[in-house]
């Protein structure tokens, strides 16, 4: 099992629509491509949040041809979209990790 996390700073005048934007745009966008099995949407604790808050969304995919899959067919277009709808009023960072039994 892989898992594709997206960790984003939020700025806070943007915050409410950009969440409602996560919980029924583009998190149900990333899930129809039909790459990963599930998805766990988190706020992070603990942390300075003089800026904003701060989320990760980690996508689950079962295996690495489908993470490939999503980064070849369909990441470009919905990451211009988010910078199309958000701009600098967001900062996001990419990583993939793969779970340890």
């Amino acid at each position: 099992m892989y898992i594709y996390n997206v960790t984003t700073k939020v700025a806070p005048g943007i915050h409410t629509d950009w969440l409602h934007w996560m919980k029924n745009e583009h998190i149900p966008a990333v899930s129809a491509t039909g790459c990963f099995t599930h998805t766990v949407f988190v706020r992070l604790l603990d942390i300075d949040e003089e800026d904003g808050p701060t989320y990760a969304v980690q996508y689950h995919a079962a295996t690495l041809a489908d993470y490939d899959r999503y980064i070849t067919e369909f990441a470009a277009s919905l990451r211009k979209e988010t910078l199309d709808r958000w701009g600098n009023q967001i900062i996001a960072f990419r990583s993939l990790m793969q779970h340890v039994n």
